[in-house]
């Protein structure tokens, strides 16, 4: 249970920071949110991503296998993570909206 908390928090915490980093540097607010789900496919389904348009009919089934045998709890790790990136998103909006110019 803890291993859980951990790492909920973890991912909540690392993808707002590569968020937010991304969304000073270039400026596109939602970018990373955009950018989330294939980062996520990359790391749940363990083929190389030429996979997916050398052989895309076993590469689409073998990540819909993965993604039904994901349990409960790395479904929730990955939405914490999806959260974190949304709260980058508004917060860097509501810093730019402060006055706050980055880069």
């Amino acid at each position: 249970m803890i291993q859980l908390v951990v790492s909920i928090l973890l991912y909540f915490v690392i993808f707002f920071g590569i968020a937010f980093i991304l969304n000073m540097l270039l400026r596109q607010t939602w970018l990373m949110a955009f950018l989330y789900p294939i980062i996520i496919i990359m790391i749940i389904d363990g083929m190389p991503t030429t996979a997916y348009f050398k052989n895309p009919g076993n590469a689409f089934s073998k990540l819909g296998s993965e993604l039904l045998h994901l349990t409960a709890a790395d479904i929730t790790i990955l939405i914490s993570g999806f959260v974190g990136t949304i709260v980058s998103g508004i917060v860097i909006r509501l810093l730019r909206k402060s006055g706050y110019q980055m880069f």
